[in-house]
Parts: structure tokens; sequence; C-alpha cells
């Protein structure tokens, strides 16, 4: 016969399906305990000011890249630095959280690997288009290192991306990268979509004159030039949207401020919230053991 006043509490845990141990603790618990957890952000006004002030004119920036820049700041000021997670909770107290995206994923999935491991091994190149206040278009194209992420040259224009322009990227590319040199010391990647202005013969005999190796992507596939289209998306989001855009003139003048900008600000998360130069520095300064 069981002895209803000794197991009532197993009882109860097998009916229920919850552990006899956790009940046992729960039970324990002094009168004054209390739950520690989710302990509310402290009112660092310091801190807080910061964050407002970086905040203030990249309004398309999370709480991650707020705190890389947060970093940055106090670690030119020899402050202490602040966790990532302190820096959530001071953000969300006071509103400067972003809202969740709440768009649905690709159709298709793209497995493939676009980062490299060394700079100059691939070079990946797009097309965008910017809409002025006043109707007229300026489209830009641009190429990427896949692995430092530096926006390296471009070129802007209120008519169309033509292979004239794609060719004088490449050229920048080479000069900003290698100086004046004929061709690339060794062979790279120039990754693109279809584009008429990048299938043109004249820019793939061009591209393989100075050492680049010109690959494109599968048709409907923009997630195979993935790391272009995030740049293209960044670039509208942290830029464009965040400042006048009254006339081709306007954005023109503009644009060369936005791409310095990429280049030595902005923290991107591949490269552990280092700026591109940031990374590039860290590259020269340590460099990898060569692997025999």
């Amino acid at each position: 016969m069981i002895d209803r006043g000794r197991y009532p509490v197993a009882a109860v845990c097998r009916v229920l399906g919850v552990a006899r141990s956790n009940i046992a603790q729960r039970r324990a618990r002094g009168a004054h305990w209390r739950d520690r957890r989710g302990r509310p952000a402290i009112n660092d006004p310091v801190v807080i000011d910061q964050l407002r002030e970086l905040a203030s004119p990249r309004p398309a920036y999370g709480y991650r890249r707020l705190w890389a820049l947060l970093r940055r700041l106090r670690r030119a000021q020899q402050l202490e630095p602040v966790n990532a997670k302190r820096v959530y909770r001071l953000a969300k107290l006071h509103k400067l959280l972003l809202e969740r995206y709440t768009g649905t994923p690709p159709m298709r999935v793209h497995e493939g690997t676009i980062a490299v491991e060394r700079s100059d091994q691939r070079y990946c190149s797009d097309g965008f288009e910017i809409n002025c206040d006043n109707g007229e278009k300026v489209r830009v194209t641009f190429s990427l290192d896949c692995c430092d992420r530096e926006a390296i040259a471009f070129a802007a224009t209120t008519a169309g991306i033509s292979g004239e322009l794609v060719r004088d990227v490449m050229v920048q590319t080479l000069i900003q990268r290698f100086g004046e040199v004929p061709e690339l010391p060794n062979p790279a990647q120039w990754l693109s979509d279809n584009g008429s202005g990048y299938i043109a013969r004249d820019t793939r005999a061009f591209a393989a004159d100075i050492g680049m190796i010109p690959c494109r992507t599968p048709y409907r596939s923009p997630q195979s030039n993935g790391m272009a289209e995030s740049f293209v998306k960044t670039f509208k989001r942290d830029y464009v949207r965040c400042n006048p855009t009254p006339d081709a003139a306007t954005v023109l003048a503009q644009l060369r401020a936005w791409f310095t900008d990429y280049n030595f600000v902005h923290p991107h998360s591949a490269l552990k919230y280092r700026s591109p130069e940031e990374f590039r520095q860290d590259q020269i300064s340590h460099p990898r053991c060569p692997v025999s």
C-alpha cells in the first residue's frame, strides 16, 4: 500500500511530467529569494549619450554595428570597453533598436562560397540605380574585394552602365591595389552578373589582358553574386536613404564620401566588426605564416 504522506510530490511530478529535483529546489527557496535573471540595464548616461551620438547620423545601424563604433570610440578615448549585450539592453531601453526584418527568404538557395581567404584573389562587381527626387537616375558600378570587403573602385553616370564604364572600374581596381602596372601580379577572378556591360566581348578581352578571369553568375541567380548584392543593399540603406538626393548632381557630389565612409568606418560582421580598412591594416601588421 502507498504511503500518501511520503510520496505526494513524486506522484504530482509524474502526472505533470516535471522533474522532482526542480520542484524540491523551488520548495527549498527562502522567503526573500528573487530571480535576478533579466535584470534591467544599468542607466549609464555616458554610454547612452555616446550611443545616441553614434546612432544619430546612422539611423540604419543596428545595435551590433553601434557596439562596434562604440568600442572603437572608447578605445580611442582610453575607456573601458562595453559588452555587446549591455549595448543591446541600453539600446532597447532607450528606443535605439531597429525594427525586425520580416521579409521572406529567397526561394532559390545558394550554397557556394563567394568569400576567399586572401585579398586580391577574387573581385566582385555589380551595378545599381539611385533614384533622385526630381526623377533623375544615377547609375553606379563598383568593384569589391571578396576577402577584405573593400569597395576598391566605382564609376557613376546618368546614362547606362556600358562596357567602357566597367573597364574603367577594372583599371581603377588594378591601379588602386598595385599602382601603375600593366597587369595583376597574380590572376584574380572578376565575378559579375550577366549585364551587357560585363559580358561584352571587349570587356572580357580587356579583363584577360590585365590578368583578370571573368566569371559570370547563372541566370536568375543573384545569390551567386551575393557579396555584391549585399553591398548594394547596405549602401542604399545606410547612405542613399539617409542623405538628401534632390538631383543627380547632388548624388554624384556625395558618392566619393559615401564610399570612403564605407571603407574606413562601416563595421562588417564578417570582419569581426572591423571596417575594411581596419581589416587590411591588421593583415599588413599580422601577416599569415606561409603554409608549406
